[in-house]
């Protein structure tokens, strides 16, 4: 199977592994996961103190930091759970398709490693476990071509699951009238509207995804 066919097929799975609702059930929480770990990345980066992780059965997740409670850092934090797996997505094909997929492998491998010592449930602790425990099989297991195809499977799922997610915001918002939201907390960051963080959000996902099918075009 040459590469292109290798990337399109990995894309095939990834699709289905987000529009088939039984599988969207369990596959969800892997985005769930870099949703939250999204939001305690950029919280350290952004001189934040992570004070833990949930994720809890529903789906949901929860990271809780503490520091200025506005300002750009804050804005950054919030902002940054919906991103994250379209970003992650996005570079994860960029390094498959320059040849580096153990450099995605084990820095993948090493965020989950941190994350353990912030997680603070005991369904949070398994599920990045079960995460950590199928990419240390893939590392030092799977033959190269495998490793590649996972990864790029990976990547794929992002990419295809990051807009469904911010479209399940936005239903979920307009059944529930929750206002804890991540748009939600933006808007009363910012004083610029939910829906119009929900918006940003959607184009900026859908982009990562152009982006990304652009970059393996077999002219690219």
């Amino acid at each position: 199977m040459g590469q292109l066919d290798a990337t399109w097929a990995a894309g095939a799975v990834a699709v289905a592994l987000v529009v088939i609702p039984q599988v969207w059930s369990a596959t969800r929480h892997v985005v769930t996961l870099v949703h939250e770990g999204g939001h305690a990345v950029v919280a350290l980066l952004t001189g934040r103190r992570l004070n833990g992780i949930r994720l809890h059965t529903d789906t949901s997740g929860l990271t809780v930091s503490s520091g200025k409670p506005r300002g750009p850092g804050m804005i950054a934090t919030a902002a940054a759970g919906y991103l994250a797996p379209a970003a992650l997505g996005l570079v994860s094909v960029l390094l498959v398709e320059r040849g580096h997929t153990p450099w995605a492998l084990y820095a993948g491998l090493t965020t989950l490693a941190l994350m353990l010592v912030f997680i603070r449930n005991w369904f949070g602790l398994l599920v990045v476990a079960l995460s950590a425990a199928a990419v240390s099989l893939l590392i030092w297991r799977a033959p190269e071509r495998i490793q590649d195809f996972a990864a790029l499977t990976f990547a794929w799922f992002l990419l295809a699951a990051a807009p469904r997610t911010v479209l399940d915001l936005w239903t979920h918002r307009r059944r529930v009238r929750t206002r804890t939201t991540d748009a939600d907390v933006l808007a009363r960051l910012t004083h610029l509207p939910a829906p119009l963080w929900n918006l940003l959000f959607l184009a900026i996902t859908v982009g990562a995804l152009a982006g990304a099918i652009w970059l393996v075009r077999p002219d690219a």
